[in-house]
């Protein structure tokens, strides 16, 4: 009985995944703080199947389940020690016991060597420390080795008043007051006008972000602190764009999704750099004439890039950002949207690739391909 049951699953999993299947590709975000951003096209774009009595996501999900039942492969299940928090010593908040002003001989002896180093838009770089993006966060150094940056999106958030992951806004604006809606970094200032997702407040020599998850009852779910003279040597909006950086924010933006991932217990995407090609060069094509669409000029729809570049997949979608000032603004302006944060969460998608491109302003234009293969 239990063999017949097994060579039906296949068969039927052999139909399934014979048969493409789509995503609606999802609308696109704007910061709303950048008053000069491109127009914000609503239309959404991509191939989709009406009208079906199955249920093929459903089915392919099962029958996912069943063989990885099986096997070991589900990486999300792996055992990963919480760490061990203490309120921090010097500052208002510590990530994963890090402050700003430790060392990076410290952080190293407590994580070892980090698992990627790439670009920011403060000139330096982010390295990022986690086990298959469990306790994630990432550090910034600054040429003597000293942590001026960090960030973290997972619960290894520590300060002096409690302030955690999960807290309500209304109790984080308790505990640090009314936020600041006047940033100065280095020459120019700007308007903070996205508080529903973030605020900003500039305490203990830091430009620390508050970023809040509008899906969550408007809790915190991530923190970025900036020391203040590395933000004071970011002397324009946009950093001055160049392939070091476009790099750094596609692996950045990739790595944000998967510690997402692992957050709400999903197994993190695989990189997959032939649809990162086909992303970028979606980037590019926005960034050089100044449109902001998943239909290109030319009319076609992501699943027709990723069809002309020989991308085989059985589902698939797309997510678009620009002019947002990082990776990490990208990301939780995504989050914050449900299309976008559907497609980020989607259990069926096994790879994603990140194409960044800049327009003459240095504006960065994000695309994300999900995707999961067919074989």
């Amino acid at each position: 009985m239990f063999k017949r049951l097994f060579f039906l699953l296949i068969i039927i999993a052999v139909i399934v995944w014979a048969k493409p299947y789509w995503e609606d590709a999802t609308s696109d975000i704007m910061p709303d703080n950048v008053s000069e951003s491109l127009d914000s096209v609503r239309d959404t774009a991509g191939d989709s199947i009406e009208n079906i009595d199955f249920d093929f996501t459903a089915l392919r999900d099962q029958i996912t389940s069943f063989f990885s039942s099986f096997t070991d492969s589900d990486t999300n299940q792996e055992s990963v020690e919480p760490l061990e928090l203490s309120a921090p010593e010097e500052q208002q908040f510590s990530v994963g016991n890090v402050e700003i002003g430790d060392t990076k001989e410290s952080v190293d002896e407590m994580y070892g060597e980090p698992e990627r180093v790439s670009e920011n838009e403060y000139g330096v770089n982010w390295s990022a420390y986690h086990e298959n993006y469990h306790n994630f966060m990432m550090v910034a150094y600054d040429d003597e080795a000293t942590v001026r940056g960090l960030y973290t999106n997972q619960d290894i958030l520590s300060s002096q008043s409690d302030l955690t992951l999960g807290t309500s806004k209304n109790s984080a604006h308790e505990t640090l007051g009314e936020p600041d809606e006047i940033i100065q970094s280095g020459a120019f200032n700007y308007q903070v006008s996205n508080q529903d997702e973030y605020d900003v407040y500039q305490t203990d020599g830091n430009q620390t972000t508050i970023f809040y998850d509008v899906h969550q009852e408007n809790s915190v779910t991530a923190i970025q602190i900036i020391d203040e003279t590395l933000a004071a040597e970011k002397n324009e909006i946009y950093t001055q764009a160049s392939e070091s950086l476009r790099e750094g924010l596609e692996y950045q933006l990739f790595d944000l999704t998967n510690a997402a991932r692992i957050k709400h217990d999903l197994e993190p995407l695989e990189w997959h750099e032939a649809v990162s090609e086909t992303a970028r060069k979606h980037s590019a094509d926005m960034a050089e004439n100044q449109y902001f669409d998943h239909t290109n000029l030319d009319g076609q729809s992501p699943f027709d890039r990723m069809n002309e570049d020989d991308i085989s997949y059985s589902t698939a979608g797309e997510n678009l950002a620009a002019a947002q000032f990082s990776s990490i603004y990208a990301h939780h302006g995504l989050m914050n949207s449900e299309g976008h944060r559907q497609n980020i969460l989607h259990n069926s998608f096994r790879e994603l690739g990140v194409g960044v491109a800049f327009d003459e302003d240095n504006r960065p234009f994000y695309t994300e391909n999900f995707l999961s293969s067919l074989w």
